[in-house]
């Protein structure tokens, strides 16, 4: 694939998957069933498979867990269907190193359409080819599961639709593999877009990062954005007292179950170094 081309693949994918998502506005598709098992799947592979796994853990290592933990939750996040791990490790490490420059794969200063989706398909010269996500991600690349999550992350998510097939019917299909997709996606580019326009900047930092609370609501403390890229090693990005962070909230959980280690937290001293006078930089 020709990542620094038009993606038609990914460009036609997306259309279908947002097609298809709207059978759920049909009253035949929808069932309580279908419903509960969205809500599931979309806490399952978006808070743990990719904020908590794809982001804390495997892109900036704010965290260890026991490799059969992390193999797990690698999996959940590969079925949101938002690129196996490495490409994802790859294209956000790329973010942090060229914080909305040109090197940037989907730089702020392009647009919040940019920003939010069309970075993806059209022609964008930061997003990462095979050979860069291999340099970016070698700690993964180097795994041979996450080349097999690269290699079947289409078709386990087949799998997964044919599992709810066979339990619910095609309302679970719906609710469950498209529906839910297409939500993921959204609250999950929101990152991208809303949090590199709208909201506050506790800290200064060389980019556009906000931190904007409703989409820290939406994507379970990732709209922390601004404290994000001041800290990019902390396991935490809600670091007020109102800045509510469910991931780290799950962390802690981990924690007491003695299942995770080596959590990482800037210092007071930190904190103060960086600290900026809160300003609002557009209205949410």
């Amino acid at each position: 694939m020709h990542f620094k081309r038009f993606s038609w693949p990914v460009a036609i994918g997306l259309l279908l998957i947002h097609l298809a998502a709207l059978a759920a506005f049909f009253p035949m598709f929808f069932s309580w069933g279908g419903l509960a098992v969205a809500l599931v799947l979309w806490w399952l592979t978006g808070a743990v498979g990719i904020a908590l796994c794809f982001h804390r853990v495997l892109t900036h290592r704010s965290l260890a867990m026991p490799r059969w933990l992390e193999y797990t939750i690698a999996l959940l996040g590969t079925l949101s269907l938002q690129g196996s791990p490495i490409e994802w490790v790859a294209t956000h490490r790329l973010h942090h190193a060229h914080a909305d420059d040109g090197g940037d794969p989907h730089d702020a200063h392009r647009g919040l359409l940019w920003t939010h989706v069309d970075w993806l398909y059209k022609p964008n010269d930061a997003r990462p080819n095979v050979e860069e996500q291999q340099r970016y991600a070698m700690d993964l690349w180097s795994q041979p599961y996450y080349r097999f999550l690269t290699r079947y992350q289409v078709w386990l998510q087949v799998a997964l639709g044919l599992i709810l097939l066979a339990a619910g019917g095609l309302s679970w299909v719906v609710w469950g593999i498209f529906f839910r997709l297409v939500f993921v996606y959204h609250i999950t580019w929101f990152v991208n877009s809303a949090a590199h326009k709208y909201g506050y900047r506790t800290y200064e930092t060389n980019d556009l990062s906000t931190n904007c609370w409703w989409v820290a609501i939406l994507t379970w403390g990732e709209g922390w954005h601004n404290n994000h890229h001041a800290f990019p090693f902390s396991a935490r990005h809600g670091l007020r007292w109102f800045e509510l962070d469910t991931t780290w909230l799950q962390i802690k959980v981990l924690q007491s179950l003695r299942l995770v280690r080596d959590i990482k937290l800037p210092t007071a001293a930190m904190l103060a170094r960086s600290a900026a006078q809160p300003k609002s930089v557009q209205q949410s």
